[in-house]
């Protein structure tokens, strides 16, 4: 890395440094994100197509990382749930205007292990463990009074607060990265942009025109 000039070896700015693995360098930015973020850094917009190819985007939060990719949790019968049974490819967006930064995602998704599922679903608030059983995600409802009976009906069914089981329809998706691009706030619209892309196995990084 050439620290003189404040670059890496691919002539983009330093905080993109040389690592071999889009992981690694996620980790630092998230590290830097987290210093900087008043509210959520772990927020991203996730982007699914229906089997018809309608597409739709919302606001989730990143809830795991791993080498084996981004991990969420969310009901398997919401819209994202049933988009992503029908068609398992989907895009992340990370936006952290605190530092002039942003990372997409983009790859093919699968179930985590329910193992994995349980742990952190253990790990949630009581209130956050009931909304899991009451909302039937994404369905239409008559009145807001229908969700919140059905809160209460919860509370009474699971009132041991320490033994609330995960319930069937709702686990976590991991987003298997095939594509990862950095991308850093520059003067006069000439942002800088590092790809990096799964080939056979193996990690490409290229630089692309902002």
């Amino acid at each position: 890395m050439n620290q003189k000039s404040g670059q890496n070896s691919l002539g983009l700015d330093i905080c993109f440094e040389d690592e071999a693995n889009p992981i690694v360098l996620f980790k630092k930015w998230f590290v830097a994100a987290e210093k900087s973020e008043v509210n959520d850094p772990n927020a991203l917009s996730l982007a699914t197509s229906s089997s018809d190819g309608i597409s739709s985007v919302r606001m989730v939060l990143l809830k795991g990382l791993s080498d084996k990719g981004f991990v969420f949790y969310t009901n398997f019968d919401s819209k994202k749930g049933n988009d992503i049974k029908n068609n398992p490819n989907a895009s992340m967006c990370f936006h952290w205007k605190s530092i002039r930064r942003q990372i997409r995602v983009s790859g093919k998704v699968s179930v985590v292990d329910k193992e994995e599922a349980d742990k952190y679903f253990s790990s949630r608030d009581y209130g956050s463990k009931i909304s899991a059983w009451a909302s039937s995600q994404s369905k239409v409802m008559k009145n807001r009074n229908e969700f919140l009976d059905k809160i209460k009906e919860f509370e009474k069914k699971f009132s041991d607060k320490n033994n609330i089981p995960r319930p069937s329809h709702w686990s976590g998706w991991r987003i298997i990265p095939s594509e990862i691009e950095f991308w850093l706030e520059a003067k006069n619209r000439s942002h800088e942009r590092l790809n990096y892309r799964k080939e056979n196995g193996k990690w490409i990084k290229e630089v692309l025109y902002p």
